[in-house]
């Protein structure tokens, strides 16, 4: 009896360390924006992996009309602003995307969010301003596109945190283009790994199914 609870122990243990391994499948962040809301929307699929101190991302643009996006900053702590310089995290590489470039350090004020301090971003035209940017090099309605960051700065950090903490910049807002805005998440869904719960919950059957098993046998 001891050797069968033993054996059912070890085999839930298992399941549980197995599960528990799994790596996260990522966070999807909805973006509304600040001022103009559903005229200025955008959907971020997330992941962030601490061992590696990686984000990945891919943002899809899901505004109306032609509203583009052209810039993207992450504000992951609480910056300062001394005069007209700002300190915050640096140290974070990547690769430019398409029309962005990535910029690490200041990356100027936020629009109608001042208080704001980005540590990383891309940003649009040549100014590396996210106050700026180049509506023809921006992000239109319904394209998507994918980014990469590394960074010692991460330490610590979890997925939640890096996603609450990002902003996008929109431009030719509404339908007269003559709109901008920037959006901040409006909320973030948690996505499963599918083969986790897969795992966990056969296994937790099957140790259920050999308990009774043990019993009858008894």
């Amino acid at each position: 009896m001891i050797k069968t609870i033993s054996r059912v122990a070890l085999t839930a243990s298992f399941y549980m360390i197995f599960a528990v391994a799994m790596p996260a499948k990522g966070s999807t962040v909805m973006i509304v924006g600040t001022s103009t809301g559903s005229s200025a929307t955008a959907t971020v699929n997330l992941t962030f992996d601490p061992a590696l101190n990686t984000l990945t991302f891919t943002i899809t643009n899901t505004s109306p009309f032609d509203a583009r996006v052209t810039g993207i900053g992450f504000d992951l702590v609480n910056g300062y602003f001394s005069g007209n310089n700002s300190a915050g995290l640096d140290g974070f590489t990547g690769a430019n995307s398409a029309g962005f470039t990535l910029g690490n350090g200041d990356l100027g004020n936020v629009p109608q969010l001042n208080n704001a301090v980005l540590d990383f971003g891309w940003t649009t035209g040549n100014s590396g301003s996210f106050n700026g940017g180049s509506p023809n090099d921006g992000l239109a309605p319904e394209q998507s596109l994918s980014f990469s960051v590394s960074g010692s700065s991460f330490a610590g950090m979890t997925e939640a945190q890096i996603a609450n903490s990002i902003f996008v910049r929109f431009q030719r807002v509404g339908a007269d283009g003559e709109g901008s805005d920037v959006g901040t998440p409006n909320g973030i869904v948690p996505v499963p790994e599918p083969a986790t719960m897969f795992l966990l919950g056969t296994g937790l059957t099957g140790i259920v199914a050999l308990i009774r098993h043990r019993r009858k046998s008894a």
